[in-house]
C-alpha cells in the first residue's frame, strides 16, 4: 500500500507543481498592488492551476507509455505506469478525473469573470491533453516550451489578474511572459536531461533538435529576458526589495553554470531548483506588493 501511494505521488511530479503556483501569485501581486485583490477567487484560480498542472503530468505519463517514449531505466525520475507501479488504465482514469475536477473549480470561476470563461475553460483542458495527446503532441514536436509559455505564463497570469480586477493590464502581460519564460527553463532542463533517451525513441522535443549548447543559451536567455520584461515594477518599488530580483538573477546563472557542467540524472536536482527558484521569485514579488 505505501509503495502504491509513494507511485502516486510520484506520478503527481511535485518538483514541478511551483511552476503552476507562480504565475498564481504574480497574478495576486499585481491585484494586491493595485487594491484589488480578492481572496476567493484567487484561491480558486490557484486551486485550477495546481489541478490543472496534475492532469497533465498524469496524461504526459499516460501518452508517453502509450506511444513507447518512456523506457525503463530512464535517465528521469521513475515513471509508475512504464515501471509497473501503476496500470494504464488507473493513470488514464486520474487524469480525467482530476481534469475534471479542474473543469468544476473553473466553471466557479464564471460567476467572477463572466460566461466567457467557459471557451477558455475548453481551451485549456485541450492544452492540457495536446501537451502529449492527440495526432500531433506539442511536447513531442519543439513546441512543450511555448505551450508552457502560454499555459503556465500567459493564460493563468492575465486570467488570474482579470478575474479579480475585471480589466486586463499591459504590465501584467509582460509579467505573464516573463513567469511564462521561468516555466519554459523546467522542460528544457527536463529535455536536456532525457535528449539522449528522446532522441532514441524519435522524440523531437526543442532540445533534440537544436542540440544540447542551443538548449544551455536559451535557457539562460530565458530568465535574463524574464527578469528584464518586468524590471520597470521592480524600478518604482523601495531599494531594498531588489535584493527579490538580484538574488533571482544570480541564482540562475549559477544554475546555468551548473547545468553546463551536468548530464543524465544528475540534472533532476537542477529542474527541481529551477522550479523552486522561479516560486521564490514570485512569492518574493507578492511579498513586495504586499508590503513595499
Amino acid at each position: 500500500m505505501a509503495n502504491k501511494i509513494n507511485s502516486w505521488i510520484e506520478a503527481v511530479r511535485f518538483r514541478t507543481i511551483p511552476v503552476s503556483i507562480a504565475g498564481v501569485l504574480t497574478s495576486i501581486g499585481y491585484a494586491v498592488y493595485d487594491n484589488r485583490f480578492y481572496w476567493l477567487p484567487a484561491m480558486l484560480c490557484l486551486l485550477f492551476a495546481v489541478l490543472a498542472q496534475v492532469s497533465s503530468n498524469f496524461a504526459n505519463e499516460y501518452y508517453d507509455f502509450k506511444r513507447g517514449f518512456d523506457k525503463v531505466g530512464r535517465e528521469g525520475p521513475r515513471r509508475s505506469v512504464t515501471e509497473g507501479d501503476i496500470s494504464p488504465n488507473a493513470m488514464k482514469t486520474a487524469t480525467f478525473v482530476t481534469l475534471g475536477v479542474a473543469c468544476l473549480v473553473g466553471l466557479s470561476l464564471t460567476y467572477w469573470g463572466g460566461l466567457w470563461l467557459i471557451a477558455v475553460g475548453v481551451l485549456i483542458a485541450l492544452g492540457v491533453l495536446a501537451y502529449s495527446a492527440g495526432p500531433y503532441p506539442l511536447s513531442h514536436h519543439c513546441l512543450g516550451e511555448v505551450a508552457v509559455i502560454a499555459f503556465f505564463g500567459v493564460i493563468p497570469v492575465n486570467l488570474t489578474y482579470y478575474i479579480q480586477t475585471g480589466y486586463w493590464s499591459s504590465d501584467v502581460m509582460m509579467a505573464s511572459i516573463a513567469i511564462g519564460l521561468m516555466g519554459a527553463n523546467v522542460i528544457i532542463v527536463n529535455n536536456y536531461r532525457d535528449i539522449e533517451d528522446d532522441r532514441a525513441v524519435g522524440k523531437k522535443t526543442l532540445t533534440v533538435v537544436t542540440g544540447l549548447k542551443f538548449s544551455r543559451l536559451l535557457y539562460l536567455v530565458n530568465g535574463l529576458a524574464a527578469i528584464a520584461l518586468v524590471s520597470q515594477i521592480w524600478l518604482t518599488c523601495r531599494r531594498i526589495w531588489l535584493i527579490i530580483p538580484i538574488i533571482y538573477t544570480a541564482g540562475h546563472i549559477a544554475l546555468f553554470i551548473k547545468i553546463s557542467h551536468l548530464k543524465g540524472r544528475a540534472l533532476n536536482k537542477m529542474l527541481g531548483m529551477t522550479a523552486m527558484l522561479m516560486f521564490f521569485y514570485s512569492l518574493g514579488f507578492l511579498l513586495m506588493c504586499l508590503f513595499d
